[in-house]
């Protein structure tokens, strides 16, 4: 007679462990990541970041240091240039690359202190907008119809042209012109929160307006604005330049890149150099703040992504 082989047991490890989902940074990061124009653009917003912030140790000179043996040297590359300017210099002997890479802290300066100052002034008022309703809500929103009938920069300019030139009131300048933007946006959202159910919970459990407003509601309209914020951070980098190129902005002779486009208007037919370098900064910069914008409304909106 043949026994019969005992039944083989499972070994507790050999059962498969259940897959933990992915936690909410690591699902943002799979949907931002899947969008290669978006991570091209934060390296670069990263690396302008990185230029801005240690621009004394990588700048080769000073922005203001002038040489009369090198006006209007070409770059390294050309005829005639020398590898102590590699991109070259300006009219009255200054380096091109040290005064790209100061005016990229100053750049990005302007365009994040603009925009921070316009998110925090357009969340006040589309809060305000959205919970108070009425009379308070029809001011608030003709206003921002008003500004948004009038051609950006054309206003950017009344602004300054009123205040004054100058660096501090051309931001302010062009914080006003991006500000209806973000209470149009804030007030969307706070409309379409309010009626929710969570919303009515914590009201019946006693909850007061500024608990509504900063703890409950404006959490949940966070994502919108992030988008917003930084595609508004490459036109405000934009406007900036543009009043700068007109005289309105930064004064010389800070290295901002629009300032330094109006410097060397004179020279474009001689010293392709001096025009073709700043504008390609503005180019690069403001091209990798939108592609990463994409890239956050894509990875932000649970209706966009795959």
């Amino acid at each position: 007679m043949v026994e019969s082989s005992p039944p083989m047991r499972a070994s507790a490890g050999s059962a498969v462990a259940p897959t933990a989902p992915p936690g909410p940074l690591r699902e943002f990061w799979i949907s931002f990541s899947a969008n290669r124009g978006a991570v091209i653009g934060m390296a670069i917003v990263l690396t302008l970041l990185l230029v801005a912030l240690f621009a004394p140790w990588l700048a080769p000179h000073l922005p203001d240091q002038t040489n009369s043996a090198a006006f209007l040297k070409p770059p390294a590359w050309q005829e005639g240039g020398s590898l102590k300017y590699l991109l070259g210099t300006d009219a009255i002997g200054r380096d091109i690359l040290s005064r790209l890479i100061h005016g990229a802290r100053l750049s990005l300066s302007i365009g994040l202190g603009v925009v921070a100052l316009s998110v925090v002034v357009g969340i006040a008022l589309g809060l305000v907008a959205g919970f108070a309703r009425g009379i308070v809500e029809i001011a608030i929103m003709r206003l921002m119809d008003i500004v948004l009938t009038l051609p950006s920069l054309l206003l950017a300019i009344v602004i300054v042209a009123i205040l004054g030139p100058g660096l501090i009131n051309a931001m302010l300048a062009v914080a006003v012109v991006l500000l209806p933007h973000y209470v149009r946006l804030t007030r969307a959202s706070v409309v379409a929160e309010v009626s929710k159910d969570y919303v009515t919970a914590a009201r019946i459990s006693g909850a007061g307006t500024a608990r509504l407003m900063f703890s409950e509601v404006l959490p949940n309209c966070a994502a919108p604005l992030i988008v917003q914020a930084s595609l508004g951070i490459s036109t405000a980098i934009l406007d900036a330049a543009a009043l700068g190129f007109l005289g309105l902005g930064a004064q010389p002779p800070s290295p901002e890149w629009g300032t330094m486009l109006a410097d060397a208007r004179e020279f474009v037919l001689r010293a392709w150099w001096v025009v073709t370098f700043p504008g390609l900064m503005i180019l690069v910069a403001v091209l990798a703040f939108n592609l990463m914008g994409d890239g956050l409304r894509d990875a932000l909106d649970p209706k966009l992504k795959k």
